[in-house]
C-alpha cells in the first residue's frame, strides 16, 4: 500500500508562491511576475533605491521597466522566514542579487519583506519591501533556497 500523500500547510503554499515570484525575477518574465501579484489599486512595492510604488498598474512598469533595461538577473534567497496569519502572509528573507545590464555587472545583498493574502485558493503578492544592505548580517549564513 502506498504511503498516504502529505498535504501542504499554507507555510509550504507561501513558501512556493515565494520561489515562483523569484523565477519570475530570474527569468525575467514578465507574464509570470504578473501572475504573482494581486493586480489592486492598493498593492505597494519598494525597489532598492526607488520611490514607493502604489497600484497594480505602477508596480507592473517597475518590472516592465528592471526587465526591459537588464540583460540577466541571478538572485538567491537565504535565511526565509515564513509566518502566516489567517489569509495573509509574508516572508522576510536576504536576497544576493547579480544583475548585468550593458557592459554593467552589479551585486547587492538585499533584505526583503513579500507580503502575500490568500485569494481563491491562491498567495500573490501584495507588498514587496526591499532594504539594501551593506554588511551581512550575522544570520546570514543560514540555509540557501
Amino acid at each position: 500500500m502506498p504511503a498516504p500523500r502529505q498535504l501542504q500547510t499554507d507555510e509550504d503554499e507561501v513558501l512556493i508562491a515565494n520561489r515562483t515570484f523569484y523565477a519570475a525575477l530570474h527569468a525575467l518574465d514578465l507574464p509570470l511576475m504578473e501572475e504573482v501579484w494581486l493586480h489592486e489599486d492598493w498593492v505597494k512595492c519598494l525597489h532598492p533605491g526607488w520611490e514607493l510604488l502604489m497600484g497594480w498598474d505602477e508596480v507592473r512598469g517597475s518590472w516592465e521597466v528592471i526587465f526591459r533595461s537588464t540583460e540577466q538577473m541571478m538572485v538567491s534567497i537565504s535565511r526565509p522566514l515564513v509566518h502566516v496569519a489567517g489569509e495573509t502572509a509574508w516572508v522576510s528573507c536576504l536576497e544576493n542579487v547579480t544583475t548585468t545590464s550593458q557592459n554593467n555587472f552589479v551585486t547587492a545583498l538585499v533584505e526583503a519583506t513579500n507580503i502575500f493574502v490568500r485569494r481563491d485558493g491562491r498567495w500573490l503578492i501584495v507588498h514587496r519591501h526591499t532594504t539594501p544592505l551593506v554588511g551581512a548580517p550575522p544570520d546570514a549564513d543560514t540555509t540557501v533556497q
